[in-house]
């Protein structure tokens, strides 16, 4: 493991990773903590905000160009953007069992299965945990790991839209 991938990346890609990194560790925390006291609020904001600058930041990130500047992950920032703007919105309305699968959806989706991807062969990430690329194109482990995330956020985005509004 060295961080000199990392340290020698982009700042926009610094700014992303970093975020990335502490929003995954952030939100953990807020997950599995006790819900709706102060400390809850005060975390899942600062969360909200992590990962908006995770979301916003990866729009500046242009390296695997598929549409113009843009590849399909943009559109999970796109999505990330919408579901803080919902996940918050529930919050605040009082639908905390939306609240809380919206967050969990983008918890698992758009930190966990986008964190999965980037340990692919090639990658930043992939460098910075594994030392140096395999020859291979993406690590079998990789594939199902994000693969199982994937199924499970779609899953737990299912739940939140059989649960009753109110």
């Amino acid at each position: 493991m060295t961080l000199e991938p990392l340290l020698s990346a982009s700042p926009i890609i610094q700014i992303h990773a970093y975020a990335a990194i502490a929003a995954f560790i952030l939100g953990a925390c807020v997950l599995f903590r006790r819900k709706g006291d102060a400390l809850h609020k005060a975390m899942g904001r600062f969360w909200v905000a992590l990962m908006a600058v995770v979301a916003v930041s990866s729009l500046f990130i242009w390296e695997i160009r598929t549409f113009g500047l843009f590849s399909p992950i943009h559109i999970l920032s796109l999505v990330t953007l919408y579901g803080l703007y919902k996940g918050v919105g529930h919050a605040r309305a009082r639908r905390i069992a939306l609240h809380r699968r919206t967050m969990q959806a983008l918890y698992l989706g758009a930190l966990g299965i986008a964190g999965i991807f980037t340990l692919a062969p090639g990658r930043i990430m992939h460098r910075v945990v594994f030392g140096v690329d395999a020859g291979f194109p993406l690590n079998p482990f990789v594939l199902a790991a994000g693969i199982a995330l994937a199924l499970l956020a779609g899953w737990l985005v299912v739940r939140a839209r059989r649960l009753p509004e109110a």
